[in-house]
């Protein structure tokens, strides 16, 4: 992976507005993570995006100079994925399929870095998924997991002026606050970790994500410096012991 090529790929992740701040926290944890397994020599990594969607991590990704292959159950969002990475300029492999059948779609131990972004709270069985990440990367990997937090709910809920059903996503144990919550299940930091550490990877760091982004208005994202502000306000605050449980999404980079 050149310096070229580095460069290229930090302008195909710049976004901008609300989006540059909900991913930011992720990102700078990729970018270090990518750089660290690749070394200096810039070894090409391969990735397995699982429930990669239309490639809004894959894309970019591929652009860094890496082998990206997205696994998604939906063929409408992998022929999205195609369309986005041919304007992008890059490559990337597409295999339809669910998490939970990573292994068999893949095999063992094919990848440096695995994401799972966004996925596990969609899934009937979480650990079974979590356990066919585990599988598909290789000793010394990385495998980076996105979910949605419970107590962000209850927070949202209450802004909205829907108390009681803050009040029953607080109470309920999948951290849902009524019949037409259209997330099946969220999590806590507990129940993530022990999720992860379950399927026999260790926890190397943990972050909130998306702690105050969800919560200013959408206008006063139309000033850069305001972006900018915040996104270092969600840096900072993405490893708060006690704000990182408020985030809409908890991150969890871990290895095996």
């Amino acid at each position: 992976m050149t310096d070229a090529s580095r460069g290229a790929g930090g302008a195909i992740m710049g976004t901008r507005g609300t989006g540059r701040v909900r991913t930011a926290v992720v990102w700078d944890v990729l970018r270090r993570t990518v750089e660290e397994l690749s070394g200096s020599g810039g070894r090409c990594l391969e990735v397995i995006d699982a429930g990669g969607g239309t490639g809004g991590f894959a894309v970019p990704l591929a652009g860094l100079g890496h082998r990206v292959t997205v696994v998604d159950a939906s063929p409408d969002a992998l022929a999205a994925l195609e369309r986005r990475a041919a304007e992008a300029g890059v490559t990337v492999d597409s295999v339809q399929g669910d998490a939970g059948d990573l292994l068999d779609l893949v095999g063992a131990g094919k990848a440096d870095l695995v994401l799972c972004h966004s996925v596990l709270e969609y899934t009937e069985d979480p650990a079974a998924a979590m356990a066919a990440l585990a599988g598909t990367v290789r000793p010394g990997g990385a495998v980076s997991v996105l979910a949605a937090g419970q107590v962000a709910a209850a927070v949202h809920r209450a802004l909205a002026g829907h108390f009681d059903e803050a009040r029953r996503a607080l109470g309920d144990p999948a951290g849902r606050w009524g019949e037409r919550d259209p997330v099946p299940l969220r999590f806590t930091r507990r129940m993530l970790t022990d999720l992860v550490t379950g399927a026999g990877l260790r926890v190397a760091e943990l972050h909130g994500v998306r702690i105050f982004a969800d919560l200013v208005s959408g206008g006063v994202l139309d000033d850069p410096e305001a972006v900018q502000a915040l996104i270092e306000l969600e840096t900072a605050a993405a490893v708060h012991p006690v704000l990182r449980d408020l985030a809409t999404q908890l991150h969890v980079l871990a290895r095996r």
